[in-house]
């Protein structure tokens, strides 16, 4: 079976393409296409554009998720976390990033501010029933489990 194929265009001189960090990595680096750095304040919400258009695989998704260091030593991360990028999607692809920490936060040119990972999606045919089958679980909603 071929491995499948992520297509990048760039829109911006600024971008960088997205590139697995190590063999084993689930996601590619997203990288800030900025001019100049752009500081997030506490509680604030960014837009921060990629550079890049992508062309996902046939039957695939864009994951976007936040870069786990950006979340546990400044708090930033995404509002949407996970956020998805539809197959076919071809704008510029941009991250939202907020911050929750308590100081504001630089965002550098080139810095790596997400990360994307390819994941295959299904898709199910929709049925409209009356009734639902009976789980254990049944109806029990948050915490109901323990």
């Amino acid at each position: 079976m071929a491995t499948p194929q992520l297509s990048i265009k760039r829109l911006s001189p600024l971008a960088v393409v997205p590139a697995y960090q190590s063999r084993g990595a689930a996601g590619v680096d997203l990288h800030a296409a900025i001019e100049r750095q752009r500081i997030i304040e506490p509680g604030q919400i960014a837009m921060i554009p990629i550079g890049i258009a992508i062309a996902l695989p046939p039957g695939h998704e864009g994951q976007v998720r936040p870069r786990s260091g950006l979340g546990s030593k400044h708090g930033i991360t995404l509002p949407n976390a996970p956020g998805t990028i539809d197959e076919d999607y071809r704008g510029e692809v941009s991250v939202p990033l907020i911050n929750h920490g308590k100081e504001p936060f630089t965002v550098e040119p080139g810095m790596r501010v997400a990360q994307m990972i390819v994941a295959p999606v299904t898709h199910c045919d929709i049925a409209e029933v009356e009734e639902l089958d009976d789980t254990q679980r049944g109806a029990g909603g948050f915490g109901s489990t323990g």
